[in-house]
């Protein structure tokens, strides 16, 4: 068990420094927005759930209602059941409830990925000590940018809200020059919040909601407009252009 829980901290050690930096702009934006050091550490110790809760903290700024907050991450969070319900089918049976919902808590793109490349079953003592690294590395880097965030001047503390868009700015530019599907997708949400936004006959809808409808117009005019075909099938119809 010692050993499967070493190994896994090994696996999970580069994702803990990928975490530091990008956490560190979370608690620069929300010390800077005007959470408290203490609460902004409390989030991410809470919450490790990188885009939905840089998505919930600024709705949280903005002062929007619980239902919207809810919503809103619970969309851009939904990709972590489908993670952990995946993972699961790897799983020993000896696994009790409390240790599965510790590893669903844990669970991140960067961590499910690691975890499904492993061989053979997923021990808890391998997945404890996968999570524990990108947990640690997501908490210190979120307590390193609230607390430099506090201490500066106030007029350069509020400056650092730019670091959010800069942040996901960096998220979507990757993958937008690999693919040209996701260039479209990401040009219709940007133009669906844009209408919503600046056109006047939805300007009653709030900014929490404008992102809700955007993801889901974006991601059902992907799936229409760029429908992915099931391997087997590609598979056949190479073979038969082959033949």
């Amino acid at each position: 068990m010692k050993k499967e829980f070493i190994y896994g901290l090994k696996r999970g050690y580069p994702i803990a420094l990928g975490y530091i930096p990008v956490s560190f702009t979370f608690g620069l934006m929300a010390v800077s927005g005007g959470l408290p050091v203490w609460l902004t550490v409390f989030i991410s110790m809470s919450n490790l759930t990188s885009a939905g809760q840089f998505a919930g903290t600024n709705l949280i700024l903005q002062g929007a209602g619980f239902l919207e907050i809810t919503l809103t991450t619970f969309i851009i969070n939904i990709r972590y059941m489908l993670m952990s319900l995946s993972l699961t089918q790897r799983l020993g049976s000896d696994m009790t409830l409390l240790k599965r919902l510790i590893i669903g808590f844990g669970i991140t793109d960067e961590t499910f990925s690691v975890a499904s490349l492993e061989q053979g079953k997923l021990s808890f003592p391998y997945l404890a000590g996968l999570i524990l690294g990108p947990f640690l590395g997501w908490t210190a880097g979120t307590a390193l940018g609230a607390i430099i965030c506090s201490a500066l001047p106030v007029t350069l503390s509020n400056a650092m809200g730019i670091a959010l868009y800069g942040m996901f700015i960096a998220i979507i530019i990757p993958p937008a020059k690999k693919s040209r599907t996701v260039t479209i997708i990401i040009l219709i949400s940007v133009a669906v919040t844009v209408i919503l936004r600046y056109v006047p006959l939805f300007r009653f809808i709030s900014s929490g909601f404008r992102v809700i409808i955007a993801t889901f117009l974006g991601a059902g005019l992907g799936a229409v407009l760029f429908p992915i075909e099931p391997k087997n099938e590609v598979d056949q119809n190479k073979g038969e252009s082959i033949s």
